[in-house]
């Protein structure tokens, strides 16, 4: 049954399998959750929300990203879109820059169009370095110098943060396929995405079991080293078990991949936190409940997405 659904929707058998598995898994945390909550009478409600936007998020994830690829641009290029506006709408932005904060949008669907094309010169300069010349141009030229070098750096890393970062999702999807003859493009961004998440809970439930240390106590007081690294360690060991059936890498180089996905998903956390932080807000936005905004779903992937992007270009192509 699996292999004609994986035919049915042009996927790899390993893909629609995996992502069987996750729904298996969100069934087993549903159980979980109702039965806590009704041990401790209604006390676990925080929980039961975050599970039930779990199966919101995977579902809508799935359909837009696995079953037909140009939604998939349109879906990922919406999730960096939505991510850009929650960060606009927490730093403080000058009344002059209206323009330059349409550029920033504008930028958006040129970048995702260049890694849906695969066009890699094309995708890895058109922000770094057109975009991030243009916005301080354009600045300039309005002749408003009163904190011209703040909006330049907060505009430009928020593009960075949320779209430059992001877009590597569409890239290793749309680019990378041909590199992965298991699973394709749609099999690395699932190695991705499971293991970057998977990671987040790991690290959650580590910490609040035996999380002593603390890490970085004024900026995300709860990360402790227990969570990091029983988070890291767990997500190697997963990562070296479901990578030889998603992804050309074997048990060794699937660990490494989730152990770089595990760190660098972690500095994406804590780099969000500083920002949040510093802002004074707790979450960047209300979209999900129980989760706060997109960015702070995607946090993690902001720094994961284009590591492991690079790390298995560099790799196995």
């Amino acid at each position: 049954m699996i292999v004609r659904f994986a035919e049915w929707a042009g996927l790899a058998t390993p893909v629609v399998a995996a992502v069987l598995g996750v729904y298996a898994l969100l069934i087993i945390a549903s159980v979980l959750a109702h039965l806590l909550q009704r041990r401790s009478g209604g006390a676990q409600a925080e929980l039961v929300s975050r599970v039930r936007s779990w199966w919101v998020m995977v579902t809508v994830f799935t359909v837009a990203v696995f079953i037909y690829q140009p939604l998939s641009a349109v879906f990922l290029a919406l999730i960096s879109y939505l991510g850009l506006k929650e960060y606009f709408s927490m730093i403080p932005t000058r009344k002059i820059d209206r323009v330059v904060l349409l550029i920033a949008y504008l930028a958006v669907p040129v970048q995702f169009y260049f890694a849906y094309r695969g066009e890699f010169g094309l995708f890895m300069v058109f922000i770094p370095v057109w975009i991030f010349l243009l916005l301080p141009t354009a600045m300039a030229l309005h002749g408003e110098t009163s904190g011209y070098i703040r909006a330049v750096g907060t505009v430009s890393w928020g593009l960075m943060m949320t779209v430059f970062t992001i877009s590597h999702m569409a890239f290793l999807l749309f680019a990378m396929g041909p590199a992965n003859p298991i699973a394709g493009g749609a099999g690395l961004l699932f190695f991705l995405v499971f293991i970057a998440q998977f990671n987040d809970v790991a690290q959650y439930t580590w910490g609040k079991r035996f999380g002593k240390h603390k890490i970085t106590p004024t900026v995300s007081p709860k990360k402790t080293w227990e969570g990091f690294l029983g988070g890291a360690i767990t997500s190697v060991v997963v990562a070296g078990l479901i990578g030889p059936y998603l992804t050309p890498m074997d048990f060794v180089w699937s660990g490494l991949a989730g152990g770089i996905i595990a760190v660098a998903g972690f500095l994406g956390d804590i780099t969000e936190s500083a920002v949040k932080r510093d802002l004074g807000v707790k979450d960047a936005g209300q979209l999900i409940p129980g989760h706060g905004g997109v960015l702070d779903r995607i946090d993690s992937l902001t720094y994961a997405a284009p590591v492991f992007t690079h790390f298995f270009r560099y790799f196995f192509t």
